[in-house]
């Protein structure tokens, strides 16, 4: 028998001991190693969430849009508030009231401008008996206006339906009955080639005299675009309490493409924090963009409320910053 094959047992349990010995620190290294890997990357996640929170910051506003007074009669306001802004708009709307035509020298004037035109059609006549056919002689001649006119348009009709301040809408109209008279109004124009329609399906933020968004929804297959209307009224209004709420309803059951579709800060809202905010919550969900509503309300429900950004020295220097991140 060889050293090498016979070994006193005490020696032995010692060489065993100090094996353990140093497998337990390695071990216990080990596990300080993996509790600093874990900590960190919980600190690397929370440093990301926060950096990816709503900020000033973040990529371009894909869709940059405005109302303005005076259309579709005349475009110098929307020229006016492209060099106020310091960006020209490549959505703009106007609103059209039954029966009117498509209004093709706007449309081709901002199309030269390298804009798209928004329609909201506003339906003051009976919903049932658009959805009947009642009105297709119209409906067909607005759609051969928009077929011949070649580029793209973005069609709205019956803006705002969940809110109760239209005859179209909450508490004046069923929802289904809404619905019907959409699935053929985009029947019609689809009959008759205006394949170059973008069909806006725009609901307002929620409040407590509001109807549920998902009632008057027409079906993936009627909608394009899904639009909202919100505005900053008080210092106490948000991105997170104005458009948020509805947001979340609405991703319940659609994820198409979403356009903050209308939209202000007033000066009582403070516009400075207000303005940064809208940009910052756009960015963050990755929508499509905004369509501000320039224009100071002398009358009617907004009557005082002023979101005109020319010659508004302090909500214009917000607007400008923010648009560009």
């Amino acid at each position: 028998m060889t050293r090498l094959d016979f070994e006193p047992a005490g020696r032995s349990n010692r060489g065993a001991r100090a094996t353990l010995r140093v497998r337990g620190r390695v071990g216990l290294v080990i596990c300080v190693v993996l509790i600093l890997i874990v900590v960190a990357l919980g600190a690397l996640r929370l440093a990301t969430s926060r950096s990816n929170g709503p900020g000033p910051a973040g990529p371009p506003i894909r869709y940059l849009g405005v109302f303005e007074p005076g259309s579709p009669q005349s475009y110098a306001n929307v020229e006016g508030f492209a060099r106020a802004v310091g960006r020209p708009p490549n959505l703009v709307s106007y609103y059209s009231f039954w029966n009117e035509d498509f209004q093709q020298d706007f449309a081709q004037t901002a199309a030269s401008d390298g804009a798209t035109t928004i329609v909201e059609v506003e339906p003051y006549v009976s919903l049932a008996k658009i959805a009947s056919g009642a009105y297709d002689s119209y409906l067909i001649r607005y759609a051969d206006e928009v077929a011949a006119f070649k580029h793209k348009v973005v069609i709205s009709f019956g803006h705002e339906m969940n809110g109760y301040w239209y005859p179209w809408a909450y508490h004046s109209t069923p929802a289904k009955t809404f619905v019907a008279a959409w699935r053929h109004f985009v029947d019609v124009f689809r009959e008759q080639g205006a394949d170059n329609v973008i069909w806006l399906w725009q609901v307002n933020s929620l409040n407590a005299k509001t109807g549920s968004p998902h009632d008057w929804w027409p079906g993936s297959n009627y909608v394009t675009w899904v639009g909202v209307s919100g505005y900053y009224y008080t210092p106490g209004n948000s991105f997170d309490n104005v458009f948020n709420p509805v947001v979340n309803d609405i991703r319940q059951f659609t994820q198409d493409p979403l356009l903050i579709a209308e939209t202000a800060v007033g000066p009582p809202a403070g516009q400075s924090r207000g303005i940064a905010d809208l940009f910052a919550g756009i960015r963050f969900n990755h929508f499509l963009g905004l369509v501000w509503f320039d224009q100071h309300s002398t009358a009617g429900g907004y009557k005082g409320e002023n979101w005109r950004l020319e010659g508004d020295r302090n909500g214009l220097a917000a607007f400008r910053k923010a648009l560009k991140g």
